[in-house]
């Protein structure tokens, strides 16, 4: 009985975004393409109208990566701090104890891992903004 309705489950999910698609695909207007100036695209006026800014993509590229870099990092910090809290609580009970170890190692691992990534592309990036800007 599980199975069916875990089956059933699977099929409802999948079959609710594809019928919304399906409406959605049908009553979409059609645009008529217009003959644009473009000569002022790329004028200090038009990006400050538009809200774009002008900054380089390479340095945008390596902001990104390193908010989300950074974002890994609290992720592996929460979990040794989530092993310490297990630890703790364990109450001697030995089972939790090899839990929350295996969670401290694991989060040590990542958080090693995140600062070696974090430490090779920002060289990295460093360096392409270096040799291209000259």
């Amino acid at each position: 009985m599980t199975k069916a309705l875990s089956l059933f489950a699977l099929s409802f999910l999948v079959a609710i975004p594809l019928l919304g698609t399906m409406t959605f695909a049908t009553n979409v207007p059609v645009a008529h393409a217009q003959q644009l100036d473009t000569s002022d695209f790329f004028d200090d006026d038009f990006s400050d109208s538009s809200g774009l800014g002008q900054a380089n993509l390479k340095e945008t590229i390596g902001n990104l990566i390193r908010v989300f870099l950074g974002f890994l990092g609290i992720i592996a910090v929460v979990m040794v701090l989530l092993g310490g809290f297990k630890w703790m609580t364990a109450s001697g009970n030995e089972d939790k104890v090899s839990e929350a170890k295996r969670l401290l190692i694991a989060g040590v691992i990542g958080l090693a891992i995140i600062l070696s990534a974090f430490a090779i592309t920002s060289f990295v990036i460093d360096s392409v903004i270096t040799a291209s800007a000259g």
